[in-house]
């Protein structure tokens, strides 16, 4: 396996450029997810470590060599697409072993690499099977094992979930985290949804437009988050945002919406009279009789818990809470806000504070 640095790496279109001086260090068997909404520009950094794009300017190495002008076939990576990629007329054995076969392998080292791959993913009793008669995650699996008896020092993915049902997401999930656990391998992964980023990876680039917002663990961008954009992507449902300013009440810190509601705030440095945005996750906000009042939307049940659409006032406000409850839209609640789990940001940079 092999260390991944990726150094100032623009990408143009013509006059347009659409990568802004990408800076990620992905160390050797770490699990890296490129995370951001459609068009942020993650898949294209990906096939630009491929190879499968070119590089405007800046620096890619793998393993300490630098890969700008390495072929693909060169790079020692192997990638896994979204759509399988799989030969309609192979079955799953000469699928996983094409590409060994290409390069002149024995027949006898690729059926040992094809059989111990299969084992690895539950493959071996479909390998006489041709790409139509398998399920979509049975195909996923193919599509992965094709990649595994490479043996690369990279693995890449791109969004290779999306076409599956939510169920077998979630069962894909845990194959991917178990696979990269058992082989000890650097994976750059591609995905849109952000809780596939906080259940796998070790670390989450999150970008936007091009550039990188933030970088780190899952629960530390989650805790943490630089700003509204990361606050409002990282967390599900998304976290709530009341636009308002700092001020004073009774001697003590406290947050005035623009609509006149008061929100507690932990004491710190803000300065009173400060423009900013208050976030508050929905599940830090509980029910309480010492909370505020809020006004019912809608109550969406899920057995394990209640979500809550209320309003504070004029300002939208989204709860998630153990309670099963019996009000109904236009009645009353009390919720109550932890100051401690509150975020603050500025409101014309966004960044928190």
């Amino acid at each position: 396996m092999a260390q991944v640095t990726v150094r100032n790496i623009v990408k143009r279109y013509g006059s347009v450029q659409v990568i802004h001086g990408v800076n990620v260090d992905i160390a050797d068997g770490e699990f890296v997810i490129l995370v951001g909404p459609s068009g942020c520009g993650k898949s294209t950094l990906l096939r630009m470590i491929a190879g499968l794009e070119s590089i405007s300017d800046g620096e890619i190495s793998i393993g300490g060599r630098v890969v700008n002008d390495v072929l693909p076939k060169d790079r020692d990576l192997a990638m896994v697409f979204q759509n399988y990629a799989l030969y309609p007329h192979k079955n799953v054995a000469d699928n996983m072993g094409f590409s060994l076969k290409i390069k002149g392998r024995p027949k006898a080292e690729i059926d040992a690499k094809v059989k111990k791959a299969a084992e690895i993913l539950d493959l071996g009793k479909l390998l006489d099977r041709f790409p139509k008669q398998l399920s979509g995650g049975q195909r996923q699996r193919v599509a992965m094992g094709r990649a595994i008896v490479r043996d690369p020092q990279v693995f890449l993915f791109d969004e290779p979930l999306s076409n599956l049902d939510a169920k077998l997401r979630v069962a894909m999930r845990v194959e991917i985290k178990e696979l990269h656990q058992r082989l000890g391998s650097t994976i750059i992964y591609v995905t849109h949804d952000q809780i596939e980023a906080m259940t796998m990876a070790d670390k989450i680039v999150v970008m936007r437009d091009g550039k990188v917002e933030q970088i780190g663990a899952p629960l530390d961008l989650y805790d943490n988050p630089g700003n509204v954009f990361v606050a409002g992507f990282i967390g599900s449902p998304a976290m709530n945002f009341i636009k308002g300013k700092i001020n004073s009440k009774d001697g003590r810190l406290v947050f005035v919406s623009d609509t006149g509601y008061v929100l507690p705030v932990e004491e710190g440095s803000i300065e009173r009279g400060r423009p900013v945005i208050y976030g508050i996750r929905p599940e830090h906000i509980d029910i309480a009789p010492d909370g505020l009042p809020a006004t019912v939307s809608v109550l969406e049940p899920t057995g394990s818990e209640t979500q809550i659409f209320a309003r504070f006032g004029e300002d939208d406000i989204d709860a998630i809470v153990k309670d099963r409850l019996t009000v109904r839209p236009g009645e009353e609640v009390r919720l109550r806000i932890d100051p401690r789990r509150a975020h603050i940001f500025d409101r014309q940079s966004g960044a928190r504070l």
